[in-house]
Protein backbone atom coordinates (compact mmCIF):
# COMPACT_ATOMS: atom_id res chain seq x y z
CA UNK A 1 0.00 0.00 0.00
CA UNK A 2 3.08 2.73 0.36
CA UNK A 3 5.27 1.27 -2.08
CA UNK A 4 5.09 4.85 -3.75
CA UNK A 5 7.33 6.30 -0.72
CA UNK A 6 8.66 2.94 0.74
CA UNK A 7 10.43 0.65 -1.19
CA UNK A 8 9.76 -3.14 -0.19
CA UNK A 9 13.95 -3.53 -0.21
CA UNK A 10 14.29 -1.01 2.36
CA UNK A 11 11.68 -2.44 4.45
CA UNK A 12 13.22 -5.71 3.73
CA UNK A 13 17.16 -4.83 4.91
CA UNK A 14 15.63 -2.50 7.87
CA UNK A 15 12.69 -4.76 10.20
CA UNK A 16 12.88 -2.39 12.49
CA UNK A 17 8.89 -2.81 12.70
CA UNK A 18 9.21 -6.45 12.60
CA UNK A 19 10.36 -6.38 16.28
CA UNK A 20 9.09 -5.76 19.16
CA UNK A 21 10.31 -4.21 22.92
CA UNK A 22 8.15 -4.18 26.51
CA UNK A 23 7.74 -1.33 26.08
CA UNK A 24 6.36 -1.62 22.33
CA UNK A 25 3.99 -3.79 22.52
CA UNK A 26 1.07 -2.24 21.81
CA UNK A 27 2.69 -1.82 18.47
CA UNK A 28 2.22 -5.50 17.86
CA UNK A 29 -0.23 -5.97 15.43
CA UNK A 30 -3.40 -8.11 15.27
CA UNK A 31 -5.04 -10.23 13.28
CA UNK A 32 -8.50 -11.16 12.79
CA UNK A 33 -9.68 -14.14 14.30
CA UNK A 34 -10.47 -16.37 11.25
CA UNK A 35 -6.05 -15.48 10.13
CA UNK A 36 -5.27 -16.59 14.13
CA UNK A 37 -6.94 -20.35 12.86
CA UNK A 38 -5.20 -20.45 10.21
CA UNK A 39 -2.12 -19.25 11.30
CA UNK A 40 -2.07 -21.32 14.54
CA UNK A 41 -2.82 -24.81 11.99
CA UNK A 42 0.28 -24.18 10.22
CA UNK A 43 3.05 -24.47 13.23
CA UNK A 44 3.38 -23.66 16.82
CA UNK A 45 2.30 -20.51 16.80
CA UNK A 46 0.47 -18.70 20.31
CA UNK A 47 -1.82 -15.50 20.14
CA UNK A 48 -3.78 -14.15 22.87
CA UNK A 49 -6.81 -13.63 21.68
CA UNK A 50 -9.54 -10.77 22.46
CA UNK A 51 -13.03 -9.37 22.53
CA UNK A 52 -13.17 -5.57 22.66
CA UNK A 53 -14.32 -4.39 19.15
CA UNK A 54 -14.42 -7.46 17.45
CA UNK A 55 -12.17 -10.72 18.02
CA UNK A 56 -8.74 -10.46 17.35
CA UNK A 57 -5.57 -11.74 18.21
CA UNK A 58 -2.04 -10.39 19.24
CA UNK A 59 1.53 -12.43 18.83
CA UNK A 60 1.69 -13.89 22.36
CA UNK A 61 5.44 -12.52 22.03
CA UNK A 62 5.91 -12.25 26.48
CA UNK A 63 7.94 -15.30 26.65
CA UNK A 64 10.06 -15.00 24.23
CA UNK A 65 11.75 -12.14 26.07
CA UNK A 66 15.39 -13.47 27.65
CA UNK A 67 15.72 -10.20 30.28
CA UNK A 68 13.85 -7.82 32.33
CA UNK A 69 14.91 -5.14 29.88
CA UNK A 70 12.25 -3.04 28.59
CA UNK A 71 14.34 -2.35 25.67
CA UNK A 72 15.11 -5.83 24.56
CA UNK A 73 13.78 -7.00 21.05
CA UNK A 74 11.63 -9.55 20.06
CA UNK A 75 11.33 -10.23 16.06
CA UNK A 76 7.89 -11.01 14.68
CA UNK A 77 7.25 -14.84 14.41
CA UNK A 78 6.89 -14.09 10.55
CA UNK A 79 10.14 -12.38 10.29
CA UNK A 80 12.55 -14.55 8.35
CA UNK A 81 16.08 -12.47 9.11
CA UNK A 82 17.04 -13.52 4.97
CA UNK A 83 13.79 -12.61 3.00
CA UNK A 84 11.58 -10.83 5.51
CA UNK A 85 7.86 -11.16 6.19
CA UNK A 86 6.73 -15.16 4.94
CA UNK A 87 3.24 -13.92 5.34
CA UNK A 88 1.20 -13.79 2.24
CA UNK A 89 -0.56 -10.59 1.68
CA UNK A 90 -4.16 -12.10 2.62
CA UNK A 91 -2.47 -13.18 5.80
CA UNK A 92 -0.35 -9.82 7.15
CA UNK A 93 -1.92 -8.01 9.10
CA UNK A 94 -3.71 -4.60 8.29
CA UNK A 95 -1.24 -2.80 10.70
CA UNK A 96 1.65 -3.90 8.87
CA UNK A 97 -0.17 -3.44 5.23
CA UNK A 98 -0.15 0.22 6.35
CA UNK A 99 2.97 0.71 8.60
CA UNK A 100 4.12 3.55 9.12
CA UNK A 101 0.43 4.91 9.11
CA UNK A 102 -1.50 4.28 12.22
CA UNK A 103 -5.24 4.97 12.69
CA UNK A 104 -5.93 6.41 15.97
CA UNK A 105 -8.19 8.03 18.41
CA UNK A 106 -7.78 11.51 19.73
CA UNK A 107 -10.61 13.09 22.00
CA UNK A 108 -13.97 12.57 19.76
CA UNK A 109 -11.75 12.25 16.27
CA UNK A 110 -10.20 10.00 14.05
CA UNK A 111 -6.62 10.47 12.48
CA UNK A 112 -4.35 9.04 10.69
CA UNK A 113 -1.05 9.50 12.21
CA UNK A 114 2.75 8.45 10.92
CA UNK A 115 4.70 6.59 13.87
CA UNK A 116 7.79 8.50 14.15
CA UNK A 117 10.11 6.20 14.63
CA UNK A 118 9.98 4.39 11.21
CA UNK A 119 13.45 4.77 9.99
CA UNK A 120 13.09 4.73 6.76
CA UNK A 121 9.91 7.79 7.04
CA UNK A 122 11.53 9.99 9.56
CA UNK A 123 9.40 12.15 12.39
CA UNK A 124 7.63 14.11 9.92
CA UNK A 125 5.34 13.43 6.78
CA UNK A 126 6.33 13.76 3.18
CA UNK A 127 4.74 15.94 0.50
CA UNK A 128 4.52 12.20 -1.51
CA UNK A 129 3.14 10.49 2.02
CA UNK A 130 0.83 13.00 2.03
CA UNK A 131 -0.57 12.78 -1.10
CA UNK A 132 -0.93 8.92 -0.89
CA UNK A 133 -3.18 9.49 2.35
CA UNK A 134 -5.08 12.61 0.56
CA UNK A 135 -5.35 10.41 -2.98
CA UNK A 136 -7.46 7.08 -1.31
CA UNK A 137 -5.64 5.67 0.60
CA UNK A 138 -6.75 7.45 4.03
CA UNK A 139 -10.22 6.19 3.02
CA UNK A 140 -8.84 2.80 2.73
CA UNK A 141 -7.94 2.99 6.17
CA UNK A 142 -11.18 4.74 7.58
CA UNK A 143 -13.14 1.90 5.75
CA UNK A 144 -11.37 -1.24 6.94
CA UNK A 145 -11.30 0.78 10.67
CA UNK A 146 -15.14 0.67 10.38
CA UNK A 147 -15.88 -3.60 9.88
CA UNK A 148 -12.24 -3.72 12.20
CA UNK A 149 -12.98 -1.35 15.03
CA UNK A 150 -9.85 -3.23 17.12
CA UNK A 151 -7.00 -2.11 14.81
CA UNK A 152 -7.69 1.83 16.03
CA UNK A 153 -4.91 2.82 18.45
CA UNK A 154 -4.96 5.81 21.26
CA UNK A 155 -3.14 8.54 20.07
CA UNK A 156 -0.02 8.72 21.44
CA UNK A 157 1.76 12.38 21.42
CA UNK A 158 4.61 12.63 18.91
CA UNK A 159 2.82 11.05 15.79
CA UNK A 160 2.17 13.65 13.28
CA UNK A 161 -1.51 13.81 12.46
CA UNK A 162 -2.26 13.17 8.80
CA UNK A 163 -5.84 13.10 8.03
CA UNK A 164 -8.78 13.15 10.64
CA UNK A 165 -12.19 12.10 10.69
CA UNK A 166 -15.26 12.39 13.19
Amino acid sequence: MLSKVLEKSTCAKCKFCCSFRRCSLWETPLFPENTVEKLESRGSYQFDMNDDNGKYGRMHLQDSYNTDDENEEVPCFFLDPDKGCTLSYEDKPFDCKIWPLRIMKKDDEYVIALTPTCPSIGKEPSDELQKLVDDGLGDIIYDYAKTHPFIIKDYKEGFPVLMVRK
